[in-house]
């Protein structure tokens, strides 16, 4: 076992959000258990990772009870389920430790955001010097607003403005800032062998 799956905050705080109902993988669980299902039988180490933000008041609080994984997804034993409270699931985690501790050298990542916490930590893995597989439609992402968008209004009226970044153009970004440089870019079939 060299290579593993890891699954980022596939979790039920994102459902809770405004922007939600804008995602651009809706069917983000039946993707990943497509990964998880061939990750285990190829016996691959499979890790799950949480975001949480304790003490925010948010959605990403603990305390709020949406930090956990999103129904339908199920960790067996011994694959590690870890909380991270960065962007990345290295910085505040043991992931690396865990991954070189299984000797691991290629990672599969999938997950939530695909241009944040996805990206973010298929760069920091590439630079730790993991090769990647980064499955793009295995991860879920929302629009967004430009950066001088009125925070005051519903996620519905900042989706119509023409300066929102559309989720087809956060996607095509993320693979073209990704591929060549830190990552391949897969598909679920591909992976799958479907």
């Amino acid at each position: 076992m060299n290579s593993a799956l890891v699954v980022i905050d596939v979790q039920e705080s994102f459902r809770q959000l405004p922007d939600w109902e804008f995602v651009s993988q809706p069917d983000i669980v039946g993707q990943v258990n497509r990964l998880v299902t061939a990750a285990r039988a190829e016996d691959q180490l499979v890790v799950w990772v949480l975001g949480s933000r304790p003490g925010a008041g948010t959605v990403f609080d603990p305390a709020r009870g949406h930090v956990r994984l999103m129904e339908g997804l199920e960790p067996h034993a011994g694959e590690p389920l870890i909380t991270k409270t960065a962007h990345n699931a290295f910085t505040t985690t043991n992931l690396h430790q865990i991954l070189t501790g299984h000797g691991i050298r290629r990672l599969t990542v999938c997950g939530i955001r695909t241009e944040q916490c996805c990206e973010t930590t298929t760069r920091i893995a590439s630079d730790l010097g993991f090769d990647v597989d980064f499955v793009t439609d295995a991860t879920a992402t929302t629009p967004i607003p430009h950066r001088d968008a009125p925070q005051d209004l519903p996620f519905a009226q900042l989706v119509d403005d023409p300066r929102t970044l559309g989720v087809a153009d956060v996607i095509a970004r993320t693979e073209y800032a990704l591929a060549g440089r830190f990552a391949a870019i897969r598909t679920v079939d591909e992976l799958t062998g479907a």
